[in-house]
């Protein structure tokens, strides 16, 4: 792994917690966490995200990131989150393009591409998730898929825009399903980003880019994906909502 490369843990809470659930289970990471290099990212939901970041301000690479944002400043978008509003509530990072999002509300690459440019005008680093259901792998076109995922979203950016991207790779054949890649193939799939990556922007992006590994990482399988050339850390969906399990992932570097 190159040292220069951030090497992150990003929980996603999705749709799980109250708002007191949210703050005890922050507290609770808070406590059991260890001084680390890693970059731990907590993206509870909306409502949480004020309380939560009077929580962790204080604490070195511990940073606050949402799971969505609009593409506008602000206007009549009913039930909209703008970048700029999560800024003002500390956030730093922001996830954008999950299979969820893609596949419950149909965002496709033209509207991400708005979003990421939205997330990066308001200084919030997007993590832009990419990955394949299970019928396009069993077809072999994983890697095609996901170039187009990277093209349409991303390569419109210049190479200093893009060095604030982080990539999540999920495969959503292995999401909440209790299946996981294998390391080989998470490292494949990696290593396929990278080089694309590379082709666009050049090595020197392409070995800065942090890419994450979003599918079914537990304390059981962290440290072996981990352990990958190309595996930069994790997206972690049902494991971070117990903070044993989080933090037992975060220690897995």
């Amino acid at each position: 792994m190159s040292q220069e490369r951030l090497k992150i843990v990003a929980g996603n809470w999705k749709m799980h917690k109250t708002y007191q659930e949210g703050r005890d289970l922050a507290a609770s990471i808070v406590e059991k966490l260890t001084p680390t290099q890693t970059m731990v990212v907590l993206c509870p939901p909306f409502i949480h995200l004020k309380g939560i970041s009077t929580i962790i301000n204080d604490i070195t690479h511990l940073e606050l990131g949402a799971q969505n944002c609009h593409f506008a400043e602000q206007g009549a978008y009913t039930g909209e989150v703008s970048a700029p509003m999560l800024r003002s509530v500390g956030c730093r990072w922001v996830i954008l393009g999950h299979s969820e999002r893609r596949e419950y509300f149909g965002e496709d690459e033209a509207l991400l591409a708005k979003k990421v440019d939205a997330a990066l005008a308001h200084e919030l680093r997007p993590i832009f998730c990419c990955g394949e259901k299970l019928e396009v792998r069993e077809a072999g076109k994983h890697v095609e898929l996901v170039q187009q995922q990277l093209q349409g979203a991303l390569f419109h950016l210049s190479a200093e825009q893009f060095g604030r991207v982080v990539i999540a790779y999920e495969p959503v054949w292995a999401i909440g399903t209790g299946q996981t890649a294998t390391p080989g193939q998470a490292q494949e799939m990696h290593a396929a980003i990278r080089q694309m990556v590379a082709d666009k922007y050049g090595s020197e992006v392409a070995d800065g880019l942090s890419i994450l590994y979003g599918g079914s990482v537990k304390p059981a399988n962290a440290k072996e994906l981990f352990a990958r050339p190309d595996v930069d850390g994790g997206l972690i969906g049902g494991a971070s909502l117990k903070a044993d399990d989080f933090v037992a992932i975060v220690n897995a570097f």
